[in-house]
């Protein structure tokens, strides 16, 4: 099961402002200890809203729409992307992610990655599910054609 860590943005991440060296540090351990027991697939820190963009959907073209971006309760501030077992394991992992100093308010999201095989029958042909299963193998071996 794949699940995608979010840490959650602040008023601190969205004005650019850089992790202390002890937090770097904490989290070059987190993601160390992740490695190790062979569970990291991604990891990786934002840039603020103010360099981020939009794209809205409504009638006619769709409309780009370039940060920053007011509500700071919708932004992420980076991500891990981890491969467990279930749930729980995922939910331990989550709660070992290092906090700043004095980090109360920081929130991280939990959400499980939809997977192809999740996909009922009727919504997948057998052509598109095979031409899924290309692209996901080109994903984990880069250089072959999907």
């Amino acid at each position: 099961m794949k699940f995608m860590i979010i840490g959650k943005g602040s008023a601190e991440t969205e004005a650019g402002a850089l992790p202390s060296r002890q937090l770097v540090d904490d989290m070059t351990a987190y993601n160390e200890s992740l490695v190790r027991a062979g569970v990291l697939l991604a990891a990786e820190g934002l840039h603020p809203s103010s360099r981020a963009a939009r794209i809205v959907y409504g009638p006619g073209k769709p409309k780009v729409v370039d940060g920053p971006f007011a509500e700071t309760k919708e932004i992420i501030a980076g991500f891990w992307l981890i491969q467990v077992k279930s749930r729980e394991e995922a939910v331990e992992w989550a709660l070992r992610v290092p906090v700043p100093e004095g980090g109360e308010g920081v929130g991280l999201e939990l959400w499980e990655v939809f997977d192809i095989a999740d996909m009922p029958e009727t919504s997948l042909s057998p052509e598109t599910a095979r031409r899924e299963s290309a692209v996901r193998e080109s994903l984990e071996n880069p250089g072959q054609d999907a």
